[in-house]
C-alpha cells in the first residue's frame, strides 16, 4: 500500500538551491523521450519546472509551493503535465498521454506507483 500522504522534510540536500524531484521516461516514445522535474527555492518559495530534450515549456499544477509535496500531489502533477502547444517540438503533446517509469530519490514510491500503472495497461 502506498503512502500518498509521504511528504519529503526537504528537496534540498546541501547549499545547492536546486534539486532534481522526478526522471520520467516514456518507453513508448517514438525516441524514448525523457522529462525531469526539478524543485528550485527563491525568496522562500519552491518553484517547479519540467525539462524535456527539446526545452518545451510545460505546464505544471503546482508551478510553486511553500513545502515540499505529498505523493499524492506529485502525482497529480505529473498526471496533469501539458505542453505549451504554441511553442511545442517534437510530440510532446502525445508523449505526455503516455504512462511514463519514473526514478526518484525524493519519492521512492512513485516507481512503484507508475510502475503498477503500466501493468494494469499492459505496458512492462
Amino acid at each position: 500500500m502506498l503512502n500518498y500522504d509521504f511528504k519529503p522534510h526537504s528537496y534540498f540536500d546541501g547549499p545547492l538551491p536546486n534539486a532534481l524531484l522526478v526522471k520520467l521516461i516514456y518507453p513508448e516514445s517514438q525516441w524514448g523521450e525523457e522529462i525531469s522535474i526539478y524543485a528550485n527555492v527563491m525568496d522562500g518559495k519552491i518553484y517547479y519546472e519540467a525539462v524535456d530534450f527539446y526545452g518545451n515549456d510545460i505546464k505544471l499544477n503546482p508551478k510553486k509551493s511553500k513545502e515540499t509535496l505529498s505523493l499524492q500531489e506529485i502525482i497529480l502533477m505529473i498526471e496533469t503535465m501539458e505542453p505549451e502547444l504554441e511553442s511545442a517540438q517534437g510530440n510532446v503533446a502525445l508523449t505526455l498521454s503516455g504512462i511514463p517509469q519514473a526514478e526518484s530519490l525524493v519519492y521512492p514510491e512513485l516507481k512503484k506507483y507508475f510502475s503498477d500503472k503500466r501493468m494494469a495497461f499492459g505496458l512492462s
